[in-house]
């Protein structure tokens, strides 16, 4: 006992520095999807691919087949993908932070298989994967 009353300090630092490694993982919500899961689904015909970047980010480059709904235009553009609901719909920003909003967004409105692109466009283009423009 007397080690930590003497150490309290250490004990502290160690424990924020801890908490500050693990909060990135902490704020991960809603379903995610590697790379290697999306172009398994993807070669299947068993998914689509909403992005949700801008126009303009999505005119530099985008997955093939993708489908461009803006973040800010999905509650009122969601009617587009009522056809996919038996689909499972990967969401894909450039990072994967929008991604996960669209993903909440789309189980509120009844998608059960929708999964965000853990990485993004980002993480797609890093691998080596194909892009169209």
């Amino acid at each position: 006992m007397k080690f930590f009353l003497d150490n309290i300090w250490l004990i502290g630092i160690a424990l924020i520095s801890g908490g500050a490694l693990l909060w990135p993982n902490l704020q991960r919500r809603g379903s995610r999807v590697s790379l290697l899961q999306a172009t398994q689904l993807i070669n299947q015909g068993k998914a689509v691919i909403v992005d949700v970047r801008e126009p303009a980010e999505f005119g530099a480059g985008h997955l093939r087949d993708a489908k461009n709904i803006p973040l800010k235009e999905l509650s009122n553009r969601i009617g587009e993908l009522d056809k996919f609901k038996s689909k499972s719909v990967i969401v894909v920003c450039q990072s994967g932070t929008r991604s996960a909003k669209a993903v909440a967004e789309l189980k509120k409105a009844g998608f059960a298989e929708a999964f965000s692109l853990d990485g993004g466009v980002a993480g797609w283009q890093a691998q080596g994967l194909p892009i169209a423009k």
